[in-house]
């Protein structure tokens, strides 16, 4: 067996493909599984590097040293590979993903725990070809994750003033967008604030859409915001940030389902685990066990059923 460690030299802020190095040499010191530490060169680099250590057959076993950006291009890497096991060991900013696991979340900075842990197929999500562990979405919510780099590095604005902005900016230009929406025996078309199929709980840095999608239960839960009005935004944002969007059904659309199609009449941004992509028409589709996970040696979670 192989552990491959992923470094993003720019996550958190810092390199530290170093630190990473030392505790690894440290905790696999008496043992004869082979171990890599590699550091990222360049965006889905982790992809090919993954691929070209799987083509071997052996068990690979792949560490995500970031946040919700490389663990999803370690995901990419890994899904659908029979031999290849893959887990966050988060140092990045964002790490929503994790948050899913409630109090155990942090046995994914266990470097022990992670290498004593078992392997358990959980579900992943097809994302016009690219793979999402977490939440896909469309919409408002999409444009400000995507746009809030924009203003995040410029003077006096940074951290959450820079989301504050993106949302000030993407809410002037206009909270809805025309879609065509179908997911089983719904169809609908005009203006939508957002879409989101939701295979974990967690994102945009701690929005709480689901309380209980689980990511081995093979069903999505996707919630769908039919156009609003500011004054109605104000009002809902809240809610389904908190986990109530379930106490609004006239408003959010609660949806069950394994396939989700939309399209726009022009690009439109996607959101996909956090990360980005353009596209005029989006599939979604489950692949039910489609990903194998590294559960850190002590969490209870699947068995629970909670966080």
């Amino acid at each position: 067996m192989k552990h491959l460690f992923i470094v993003n030299p720019k996550a958190g802020g810092k390199d530290c493909s170093e630190d990473v190095r030392q505790r690894v040499a440290a905790a696999l010191a008496h043992c004869d599984d082979e171990w890599e530490v590699y550091v990222t060169k360049a965006p889905m680099d982790a992809v090919d590097k993954i691929l070209a250590d799987a083509q071997s057959g052996a068990e690979l076993r792949v560490y995500a040293c970031g946040g919700d950006g490389t663990f999803n291009e370690c995901v990419c890497g890994a899904a659908e590979r029979s031999n290849v096991a893959v887990c966050p060991f988060p140092n990045g900013t964002g790490n929503d993903f994790c948050r899913m696991f409630g109090e155990e979340k942090d046995l994914f900075r266990d470097l022990d725990a992670l290498l004593a842990g078992t392997v358990r197929p959980i579900d992943v999500i097809d994302c016009n070809g690219r793979y999402s562990v977490n939440i896909c979405s469309v919409g408002i919510d999409a444009r400000i994750g995507t746009d809030v780099h924009k203003y995040s590095g410029l003077p006096l604005i940074g951290g959450a003033t820079g989301y504050v902005v993106s949302a000030a900016v993407n809410v002037f230009k206009g909270i809805n967008s025309k879609m065509r929406v179908r997911c089983g025996e719904y169809a609908g078309e005009g203006g939508y604030a957002l879409v989101a199929a939701c295979n974990g709980r967690f994102y945009g840095g701690g929005f709480n859409p689901s309380l209980h999608a689980m990511p081995d239960d093979g069903i999505l839960d996707i919630y769908i915001v039919p156009k609003i009005n500011i004054l109605t935004l104000a009002t809902l944002i809240g809610k389904y940030a908190s986990g109530q969007a379930d106490s609004i059904p006239d408003r959010i659309y609660h949806l069950r389902g394994t396939e989700l199609t939309i399209d726009f009449d022009e690009d439109n941004v996607v959101n996909i685990d956090g990360e980005a992509m353009f596209a005029k028409s989006v599939h979604m589709k489950l692949i039910p066990g489609g990903l194998k996970l590294i559960v850190p040696r002590g969490m209870r979670f699947f068995e629970k059923g909670e966080g």
